[in-house]
C-alpha cells in the first residue's frame, strides 16, 4: 500500500495517488481529503521507496513502522513536535537501535513519527507487502494484454 502513499516537497503531509497522465498525478491529501494536481517538475517520492539508515544496511520504511506499531500497541505515537531531540533520540534506539547516529537526524524521526500517526489515523495498512501487490497487478496486466492479443489473431 506504501507505494501509493507519497509525499511531496513544500507540502505537509502524506497524499494517496489517484491518477497519473503524462504531465501530472492527481494525489488526495489524508488530512482533508482534498486532491490536488502534482507537476513532474515538482519531487514526490512513494514510501514505499524511502528506508532509514542503519550500521548494517536500509531499513524500509514498512519494516520501521511496524515496530513502531508493535511497541505502540497500534496507537498513535505520543511525541509531537516540540518533543526535545534527545527524547527523540532515545524513543527511536527503542525501535531501530542499529540506526545510523551520524546520518538520521532529529528532524528525519520527526517527520517519521508524524507519517506513522497520518497512517494509524487513514486505517492504511502498511504492512502489506507492495511487491506482491505489484506482482499481481503486472499478471494481470500481462493476461489482459495475451487476451487481446489472442482476440486479435482470431479475427484474422
Amino acid at each position: 500500500m506504501l507505494t501509493k502513499i507519497l509525499s511531496v516537497s513544500g507540502k505537509p503531509g502524506l497524499y494517496k495517488l489517484i491518477s497519473t497522465s503524462k504531465n501530472m498525478n492527481i494525489v488526495e491529501s489524508l488530512a482533508d481529503g482534498k486532491r490536488i494536481p502534482i507537476y513532474l517538475s515538482e519531487k514526490a517520492v512513494a514510501l514505499s521507496d524511502v528506508s532509514i539508515y542503519t550500521e548494517e544496511e536500509d531499513v524500509p520504511l514498512r519494516e520501521v513502522f511496524a515496530k513502531i506499531k508493535e511497541m505502540e500497541g497500534g496507537k498513535k505515537v505520543a511525541l509531537d513536535k516540540l518533543t526535545q531531540n534527545k527524547d527523540l533520540f532515545a524513543y527511536f534506539s527503542e525501535i531501530l537501535p542499529t540506526y545510523d547516529r551520524n546520518r538520521v537526524y532529529a528532524s528525519d524521526i520527526k517527520k517519521l513519527v508524524g507519517w506513522y500517526n497520518i497512517l494509524i489515523e487513514n486505517n492504511i495498512d502498511f504492512e502489506k507487502d507492495d511487491s506482491a501487490e505489484a506482482k499481481d497487478e503486472t499478471s494481470t496486466e500481462a493476461n489482459g494484454t495475451e487476451t487481446v492479443e489472442k482476440q486479435l489473431e482470431d479475427k484474422e
